[in-house]
């Protein structure tokens, strides 16, 4: 039996002082979640490090290592934390090198040689973790584990075949919520994520079946669509209220691809009494709206969902990959749906898409102030490792920084060089989306009013107002103090002659 320890690294440099941060998504992590319960179910004892809502501190880190005296330590890496675990895997190997170091994650599974070469990481982990990681902790060979990238002893590096992914969804044990302080996190979630607390984040499918050139997930979750059973998806709802969990929002990439199947998933809900408020909030293509699937889905428990408008223009959707069917009427349609079903609306729109130009940004904008929504949000367009967009990008020589802590959305770094626009004026178009869809935006403000009045949030949305109002709208303050920057090894994509791979879905 095995010590593993789970780590989470902070989102302070990602959403830190941005208007991120009035959403800055505090809760316990899914993957460790699910990854913790693979653990136990191999007789392991297992632990967990989340940093996610404090400022990065070596030290954090290297006290929880001394005290619990793992074997294995497993990082979950998104590409703005890649930093924080270069520090975390020097520090590991100062403390013992007799402990293993693995990461797994969209970051790590885009760019697994390069993560070895940049850190003192042991192993990454590419794909679908679940299956490689239960084979790691149980001792399997490095050399004979598909789904793997590993340091071969004499200096180099070695790539394992790909791994299938996991057919049946509903083999994988429930996610062990318990090994997390769930109080804590009930203090720390903001209002505008969840209703209720304490809240969590589940998955009832996999996979996505569109290939939107900016999005990255598909490293993970396979080009493709998986589901649990409806009776899973209602048991799993179950087990969180059992566990004192008041709300969960589903992670799934899309939800409502087969809405046949997402309806017996509600009906399935229905039927258990399933006590626990949900809502989508990861996003729902417009062209899946169904005032039935809504109407199910309210009776279900959910009370908000979000769609990806993404852009304002039928012609940008189509460049970046919606394939013609995701149409700005559909969205129009989208929303009027779920209002009619009661639920609260989210939209999110990003500014500097490939195709982007100034004239297409302001249809955006407008196109985003005829919506009938809650919440907007936008965000500067980040071309991630993995995304044809990164690809795209680099073959042009577009890119002008391989800083990880600076790839988010609420960057207010000169990242790329993008094809139309100047980053002063994305930045600009950003700061005047939320201006004129918020500030200057008089239905919205009676809409957002009258909600409050409904739901008892009007006292919490007058201090978001507040915060939202003296907040930047992008992070460009302040940076992460890393205790052995100086031993970080270089990052080899900084080289025009770097030939490494960078995984992606063709």
């Amino acid at each position: 039996m095995g010590r593993i320890l789970l780590v989470n690294p902070s989102y302070q440099n990602s959403y830190g002082d941005s208007i991120g941060s009035l959403v800055n998504p505090i809760f316990p992590v899914l993957s460790m979640a699910t990854l913790a319960a693979v653990a136990r179910a191999n007789h392991h004892t297992v632990e967990v490090l989340d940093l996610s809502w404090k400022h990065y501190d070596t030290q954090d880190f290297t006290a929880k290592v001394q005290s619990f005296r793992p074997d294995i330590v497993g990082f979950t890496v998104l590409t703005p934390a890649m930093n924080q675990v270069k520090d975390m895997s020097i520090a590991l190997k100062k403390i013992s090198n007799r402990i293993i170091s693995i990461a797994g994650g969209p970051h790590v599974s885009a760019l697994p040689e390069v993560t070895l070469l940049e850190s003192s990481i042991d192993a990454v982990v590419y794909g679908e973790g679940e299956n490689t990681f239960r084979d790691i902790i149980n001792g399997r060979k490095f050399s004979e584990t598909p789904g793997l990238v590993f340091r071969d002893g004499s200096g180099g590096i070695t790539t394992n075949t790909e791994r299938a992914v996991i057919a049946n969804l509903d083999d994988l044990p429930m996610p062990a919520w318990d090994v997390f302080d769930l109080e804590l996190y009930a203090r720390k979630t903001s209002r505008l994520f969840a209703r209720k607390t304490p809240f969590v984040t589940a998955e009832f499918s996999r996979g996505c079946i569109y290939k939107c050139d900016f999005c990255a997930s598909k490293l993970t979750m396979a080009l493709g669509y998986r589901k649990k059973s409806p009776k899973r998806c209602a048991e799993e709802a179950a087990y969180m209220a059992s566990l004192g969990i008041k709300e969960f929002m589903l992670a799934d990439d899309i939800f409502t691809t087969d809405a046949n199947w997402a309806k017996e998933v509600c009906r399935e809900m229905v039927k258990r009494n399933n006590q626990v408020a949900w809502s989508c909030t990861n996003g729902i293509r417009v062209e899946s709206s169904n005032q039935e699937l809504f109407n199910l889905m309210r009776k279900a428990g959910c009370y908000r969902v979000a769609f990806g408008f993404e852009s304002g223009n039928d012609e940008v959707l189509k460049n970046f990959g919606k394939g013609g069917k995701a149409t700005l009427e559909k969205g129009l349609t989208a929303v009027k749906e779920a209002k009619q079903a009661k639920l609260e609306t989210i939209g999110f729109f990003q500014i500097g898409l490939s195709s982007d130009t100034k004239e297409t940004i302001d249809q955006t904008i407008s196109y985003a102030r005829k919506l009938d929504l809650h919440m907007f949000k936008f965000g500067v367009t980040i071309a991630f490792p993995g995304t044809k967009m990164f690809k795209d990008y680099r073959q042009k020589g577009l890119i002008r920084s391989y800083d990880w802590d600076h790839y988010h959305i609420y960057s207010g770094f000169d990242l790329f060089n993008h094809p139309q626009l100047s980053l002063a004026e994305i930045q600009d178009c950003v700061k005047r989306g939320y201006r004129l869809t918020t500030f200057r935006n008089p239905t919205f403000i009676l809409r957002r009013f009258f909600r409050g009045l409904m739901n008892g949030d009007i006292f919490s949305d007058v201090i978001f107002f507040f915060r939202f109002v003296t907040s930047s709208y992008l992070r460009k303050k302040g940076t992460t103090k890393y205790e052995f920057h100086e031993e970080w090894p270089p990052c080899p994509l900084t080289h025009e002659a770097c030939a490494l791979r960078v995984r992606e879905i063709s």
